[in-house]
């Protein structure tokens, strides 16, 4: 049988939301979260009430080996296979078939960072409107897709490569040295606009989509999950003073964020993960991966037999892992100090041994941390805004799936009627247009 055909008969089987709304609801009250990490795939079904998400359906399945490569779709059939396998399971629980999605992206090849762009107006007496301000928004976009659009092509030996933005968020602006949360009204000669812009290949992208399609869902957006999961911990106060670095350790990449007093300074990206670390448990002990995969997690568990060689196959390994943390967290060179909060999500960050390397007291002194990193993990209940009724989402695995839920529950929300919306919410809505 086809794969859209198996997944329409699976989703037939449960009450559909059309997409003109059931019981005069729109199909924006639910909103499918789709992770698709390198290990498993993760899916939660939320209802949006308000500001607030409810999550009320989990689901979750397991990736073989070859379905992904450092983060990113390698095959999309199998790939649509498990996420269909997780939906269906959130389904069942939710009671709902939602349609509209959120989908997550992660590799290396997905490029995030903070650029400040200086405007000098020709009127500083006249008064900044809306329009302005979306035209300014829209050339540091601009800007910002031709940098990562050469970075890449240095990374690929010059091969040209078509990128798409996906996410953009204001960190700040200035007019004439002032800092203002809505610039709309004032007037002024130099403006200063720090925003965090996010640019993925085409090519990952459209295999997102692909999947997308082949479950019959409607795509509401796709966020570089280093963005999702500082959304998760931010929230909505434009007041809000949380500075962090976030680090989500996954199955196949390793993705930081760097939040400074709420505003997002940039993401980065590289290819260590979980399965790393099980590859060289594979090699040292010369054992298949899902013997050495065991071996790992009972380590962590403290229920290893062979602990001391399992340690001693990780040592070298996490030597590299925290080498590449030191190198993402050198290139946040604008920054006087960076934030001694180090928190953990992602099944990659259950290795105790990880935990205690980030805990030790040698890797940071090179960086400008003005203290001894304090490292925690994310837990559920701290994400703003997503409330888990099912009581399944119940670690810190599941923080990114969580972050595309309010990446989902802030872009349904910018498309509010424009009487009701603060002028920050109409910037926000051009940054996502």
């Amino acid at each position: 049988m086809p794969m859209l055909d198996r997944v329409r008969n699976i989703k037939a089987k449960l009450p559909k939301i059309s997409r003109a709304g059931k019981k005069g609801r729109a199909p924006q009250d639910y909103l499918v979260a789709l992770d698709v990490g390198t290990e498993f795939v993760k899916a939660l079904i939320g209802r949006v009430i308000g500001n607030e998400v409810e999550i009320i359906g989990v689901g979750r399945a397991h990736q073989s080996l070859a379905d992904m490569q450092a983060g990113a779709i390698a095959d999309i059939a199998a790939v649509v296979a498990n996420c269909d396998q997780a939906l269906a399971a959130a389904e069942a629980q939710a009671g709902v078939s939602a349609r509209t999605a959120v989908l997550g992206i992660a590799g290396e090849l997905v490029k995030g960072t903070t650029s400040v762009v200086r405007f000098t107006r020709k009127n500083p007496s006249s008064e900044l409107s809306i329009d302005e301000m979306g035209r300014i928004i829209e050339l540091v976009q601009e800007r910002a897709e031709t940098k990562a659009r050469q970075q890449l092509a240095w990374e690929l030996g010059g091969k040209d490569v078509e990128v798409r933005l996906v996410n953009s968020a204001l960190v700040r602006i200035d007019i004439d040295g002032y800092k203002v949360t809505n610039p709309v009204g004032f007037q002024g000669r130099d403006i200063v606009v720090e925003m965090y812009t996010a640019f993925a290949p085409m090519i990952h992208i459209g295999a997102l989509e692909r999947t997308a399609t082949e479950l019959d869902l409607e795509l509401l957006a796709v966020a570089a999950e280093p963005f999702a999961v500082s959304r998760s911990v931010v929230g909505d106060d434009p007041n809000t003073s949380v500075s962090a670095v976030l680090m989500d350790v996954g199955g196949g990449t390793t993705d930081i964020a760097v939040v400074n007093e709420g505003g997002v300074e940039g993401t980065k990206m590289f290819g260590i993960g979980g399965r790393a670390f099980t590859h060289a448990i594979e090699r040292q002990l010369d054992i298949d991966f899902a013997d050495a995969e065991a071996l790992k997690v009972g380590l962590s568990s403290g229920a290893s037999a062979k602990q001391e060689a399992v340690e001693k196959a990780l040592d070298k390994t996490l030597n590299v892992w925290i080498n590449g943390v030191e190198l993402a967290l050198a290139e946040f060179d604008k920054l006087d100090h960076l934030p001694h909060r180090l928190l953990l999500c992602g099944g990659g960050s259950s290795l105790q041994m990880l935990v205690e390397r980030l805990e030790g007291p040698e890797w940071y002194k090179a960086l400008p941390f003005t203290k001894k990193p304090l490292v925690q993990h994310i837990r559920p209940d701290e994400v703003v805004g997503i409330t888990d009724t099912t009581g399944d989402a119940s670690d810190y695995t599941y923080i990114t799936a969580m972050g595309l839920l309010r990446v989902g529950m802030d872009t349904i929300n910018s498309g509010a009627v424009p009487s009701e919306t603060s002028v920050k919410d109409r910037v926000n809505k051009v940054l996502r247009t």
